[in-house]
């Protein structure tokens, strides 16, 4: 067992990453990140796989903002033709 002090930024930082990595947990996350430095991956290999992740992420997100943006104006719209 391997045990590591990090300030409460750092643990959030850390939980952000699982998020975007989709690990269940920091344990998760880090025993995952030692494995891959054990195994000699290299560091941008392995920012490069999240970055894509997040960037997928982030655009998925986008369109279902614009979906729900959509159908605000539609409703709102329809309550105006209403009144």
């Amino acid at each position: 067992m391997i045990s590591v002090r990090v300030s409460e930024e750092e643990y959030s930082a850390f939980r952000r990453l699982c998020l975007v990595a989709g690990a269940r947990s920091v344990s998760d996350l880090t025993r995952d990140a030692m494995r891959m430095l054990l195994n000699g991956a290299n560091r941008e290999d392995v920012l490069g796989i999240h970055v894509n992740e997040f960037r997928t992420q982030m655009r998925s997100l986008d369109r279902k903002i614009e979906q729900l943006a959509a159908e605000i104006a539609n409703r709102f719209e329809a309550q105006s033709a209403k009144d």
